[in-house]
């Protein structure tokens, strides 16, 4: 495989001559690949770089993964080249001149993919891997790695500090060029947006913005219910950022008349500069008062603040702050931060408004589901838990009820879909089973079979999985389970010694296919102090991963819960089953037989 580092056959300032460069050919500005290495996938292969005799060369892709490294850089930077392939060159190597992490937007490799220009530094700092200092001097050059991917070639070289003239462009502080600020508003949204959880997003609009513009970072929410809360009060110290949980707390009401910097960042008027000598005078209202604190608990002698600014109201302020750096913040920052809190408020929005609607859902969901009957001389429990990262409703349920002859009714089911026509059709199912079930003592097979003829003449068909099986005790005190499987995943069965089996018998097709077949049913005596499990597929089934294991992992782990009370039984296999990467909800039904 090829991939092109340039057009011009030039490596460094110099020509090569012939196009040709120790230590592998490169023509046109194509650098030969060798084999990738195993392991690392296509993010790391093995280019063959030029080995100059006092230059590091090293390539990174559009992820600022380092996928090529030559013999040079190895011994410059003091680490191996399987140590260095695969890694974020920027977390890795990129240091300001006291050893500490440099932002994301300060890092010249992105700032040459946003440019598409060639970019240099006559001194920058990378930390070797006995995590000493590495002064040199660098040049980062967009390229293209192969046809439609991008990347860049970094080369390097040691200089003496003490030589090289002007300012340690690579510190973590001092003003933002534009290019700089181009980068922090494509880092801010590039960040702020990939997540929906409102937690996450506030520690991310901290990391991107403190120590870069300011040493301290305060949010403030607007909540539902139309109060203030102080939600972030950072300050960056030794190196880190320290949360001051003592200034977080409730806030009072935004006034309406104050003409006060936060009161009108929090109306969603303005934002402004403020400083300690804006709260010195007589305070116009309470939040006047709790902002004034703050200045003096902070020690802040500038700040930004602005409002943050949703789509359809204003969703809090940010106040960026300086204490330790002297400059003071200019117009021309304001507008900056003002711009970041205005990403920020779309993401927190965004976030808020998903957060809303998995309410709504989870609670339309759960009003759905049954209260489980009493049945003396057992012991039954139900749980629903909505999907991970999914905000719609989903189409699981379970469901227990009495039939004719003392017998009780066992449900577990799925219809396929995660929204309202799922939902919908869920609770179509689960009444229609409870009107077919309830008029006469049918076998479990004869009543799911009405039922699979039902659902295909729906006005909107449905698809669904599911479970019946009928329990009932014997003259022996025994219970018999009966049950009929439409193609879902088989009950658990866990005896009171722990050995766990699946009840596979009575397997037939799911709903809803409209093909007609025999339902077989199967029955089975439940052991004492046996416990039965049924759920539904959110519980097992991962993507990275085949049904099989998900099926093992649980029959191991439930049987080591034989013995666990039955009210805590549904948490434990949820947190011990559920795999990290399933986003489907779940519900589950469990009996145990007394001993």
């Amino acid at each position: 495989m090829e991939g092109a580092c340039g057009r011009s056959g030039r490596v460094g300032n110099g020509p090569v001559p012939g196009g040709r460069v120790p230590g592998g050919p490169v023509a046109g500005g194509r650098v030969s690949a060798g084999p990738a290495p195993g392991g690392l996938g296509s993010a790391a292969r093995a280019w063959r770089l030029p080995e100059l005799i006092d230059a590091g060369v090293y390539v990174v892709d559009d992820r600022g993964l380092i996928v090529a490294v030559n013999a040079e850089a190895e011994r410059l930077v003091g680490r191996r080249t399987a140590d260095l392939l695969g890694r974020n060159a920027h977390e890795l190597l990129h240091r300001d001149s006291r050893g500490e992490s440099i932002p994301g937007i300060r890092c010249m490799v992105k700032q040459a993919f946003l440019s598409g220009r060639t970019l240099q530094s006559e001194l920058a700092w990378f930390e070797r891997g006995d995590g000493s200092l590495l002064p040199l001097a660098w040049t980062v050059a967009p390229c293209e790695l192969a046809p439609g991917e991008r990347g860049a070639v970094v080369i390097f070289h040691q200089v003496d500090p003490a030589a090289s003239p002007g300012p340690w462009a690579a510190d973590a502080e001092g003003p933002l060029s534009e290019l700089d600020r181009l980068a922090l508003l494509a880092e801010t949204t590039a960040t702020l947006t990939s997540t929906l959880d409102v937690q996450e997003i506030l520690r991310q609009l901290v990391r991107l913005v403190v120590p870069l513009l300011a040493d301290w970072a305060v949010v403030d929410l607007l909540t539902e219910e139309g109060g203030v809360a102080r939600q972030v009060v950072v300050h960056h110290e030794n190196g880190g950022l320290v949360h001051h949980e003592d200034l977080e707390r409730a806030m009072p009401p935004v006034p309406e008349a104050s003409s006060m910097p936060l009161s009108r960042a929090l109306r969603g008027v303005t934002a402004a500069l403020a400083g300690p000598e804006t709260y010195r005078g007589q305070p116009d209202s309470a939040l006047a008062v709790v902002q004034q604190e703050l200045f003096q608990a902070t020690g802040m002698h500038s700040a930004s603040i602005a409002p943050i600014r949703g789509v359809r109201e204003t969703v809090g302020a940010l106040t960026l702050g300086r204490a330790s750096r002297p400059d003071a913040f200019t117009r021309s920052e304001l507008l900056l931060v003002e711009d970041i809190a205005r990403r920020a408020g779309l993401a927190l929005d965004n976030a808020r408004l998903y957060e809303r609607q998995r309410r709504v859902a989870e609670t339309m969901q759960r009003h759905l589901l049954p209260q489980l009957p009493s049945v003396p001389g057992l012991r039954m429990t139900a749980c629903y838990r909505p999907a991970p990262r999914a905000s719609q409703v989903g189409g699981d349920w379970y469901d227990a009820f009495p039939l004719p002859g003392g017998a009780t009714a066992l449900v577990i089911g799925d219809v396929v879909g995660h929204d309202l026509d799922a939902a919908a059709g869920m609770a179509q199912v689960c009444n229609m089973l409870r009107a077919f079930a309830g008029g006469q003592d049918d076998p479990p097979h004869a009543i799911v079979d009405r039922l699979d003829q039902a659902v295909t003449r729906m006005v909107q068909p449905v698809m669904a999985t599911m479970v019946l099986a009928r329990l009932e005790p014997g003259p022996s005190g025994r219970w018999t389970l009966r049950w009929t499987n439409a193609g879902h995943p088989p009950p658990l069965l866990v005896e009171h010694g722990g050995r766990a089996r699946y009840l596979e018998d009575g397997h037939g097709l799911l709903l809803g296919t409209g093909l007609r077949a025999p339902r077989p049913e199967a029955a089975v005596e439940l052991p004492p102090g046996s416990t039965l499990l049924l759920y539904t597929d959110g519980l097992i089934e991962s993507p990275s991963r085949i049904l099989d294991e998900g099926l093992d992992r649980l029959a191991a782990y439930a049987a080591g819960l034989a013995e666990r009370p039955l009210d805590s039984l549904c948490d434990l296999l949820l947190s011990g089953v559920r795999p990290g990467d399933n986003d489907d909800d779940v519900a589950m039904l469990v009996l145990r037989v007394p001993r």
